[in-house]
């Protein structure tokens, strides 16, 4: 599995379609979705998925009043039920053979974090997107069974070494996407159908997150041996301890050549909370396109910070905050929301 930051052919979008995601925020999140994709198709395709004529024609509307580049968009009229790309979407693999660019699609079978009943039409979006590319799909199974993953949960530096978080894998209990599997299962498929090396295991994610632990809301790689890692000062703060922990925890890990990991903290914003929960508002969750690295924002003094720490480690694309306090009322926001196609 490439790493984000190589160059993508396209960027997979889900059209925000269920209301029950964004309670009445749905307009709202249209905009801002215009204004993601107006970004992003300045360097490579949009793909989007839509689920009749009728919303295609509502999202041209908005990406045309937006200035997004529809030349750069393409939309797929392929019903969903949620659209969460980074995690429903296909998870693209790529090899070299004899100096010749081959590429795949695994397929993970989404099952909507263990948590929610409405999976059954996303799970069929790699498969249909297999088909429509002309790609080979990978069937990903473990002792016999179809083995679950989502693209949120794991991490990949596009060198051999993968992140992810023994919360939402490897917790017996809460939302168990693979029942009966250990820690060496979980290994032994990450290896076979994402071709990487060493698999590091951080322990919790960050509270509010409804997939119970992804790492895309905790630690990202920004180059081969270098990720950052989202930090609280507020030692009153729930996420306080178990962010240290993780931190603590990567002194001691290694990378697929026996190097140490390379940290940079980010600051986390100031909690913000839809009645009496809190959203899981992180900026850990930017995405790297080709022509920019979208990052989410949330009305808060340590906005600028983290702007600025992301714009010293990416010094080849501009860095650009997306308003996400209406976005982050999902559940999630920029990273969640996307997939990319590697060229």
């Amino acid at each position: 599995m490439p790493a984000e930051w190589e160059p993508h052919e396209a960027t997979w979008l889900g059209w925000p379609q269920n209301a029950t995601d964004w309670p009445g925020k749905l307009n709202a999140i249209q905009w801002v979705y215009g204004e993601i994709v107006r970004k992003i198709a300045t360097g490579e395709k949009v793909r989007i998925l839509v689920d009749s004529a009728a919303v295609e024609r509502r999202a041209r509307r908005v990406l045309e009043t937006a200035r997004a580049d529809l030349g750069q968009v393409e939309f797929f009229r392929w019903p969903t039920d949620r659209g969460w790309m980074r995690d429903a979407g296909p998870i693209f693999v790529r090899r070299t053979v004899r100096g010749r660019g081959e590429r795949a699609i695994v397929h993970f079978h989404f099952n909507a974090w263990a948590r929610y009943e409405n999976w059954r039409l996303d799970r069929q979006v790699p498969r249909r997107a297999s088909r429509r590319l002309g790609l080979p799909l990978f069937d990903a199974q473990c002792r016999g069974r179809k083995f679950v993953l989502e693209g949120g949960g794991i991490e990949v530096n596009g060198r051999g070494t993968l992140l992810t978080t023994e919360e939402c894998y490897l917790d017996p209990h809460t939302q168990v996407r693979n029942p009966g599997l250990s820690r060496e299962d979980y290994e032994t498929a990450l290896r076979e159908y994402l071709g990487v090396r060493r698999v590091l295991w951080l322990g919790h994610g960050i509270t509010g997150d409804d997939t119970h632990g992804h790492v895309d809301d905790l630690c990202r790689f920004v180059n081969p041996n270098t990720v950052v890692l989202i930090q609280s000062r507020d030692p009153q703060d729930v996420n306080y301890r178990p962010l240290a922990e993780n931190r603590e925890r990567l002194k001691d890990l290694k990378l697929e050549d026996g190097s140490k990991i390379q940290v940079v903290p980010l600051p986390m914003p100031a909690p913000l909370y839809w009645r009496n929960v809190q959203l899981p508002s992180s900026y850990a969750n930017f995405y790297l396109a080709n022509a920019a690295v979208l990052v989410p924002t949330f009305n808060d003094p340590a906005d600028r910070e983290a702007l600025g720490i992301l714009a010293e480690l990416f010094p080849d694309r501009p860095v650009v905050g997306i308003h996400a306090v209406d976005l982050v009322l999902g559940f999630g926001t920029l990273h969640c929301l996307t997939q990319q196609q590697p060229a």
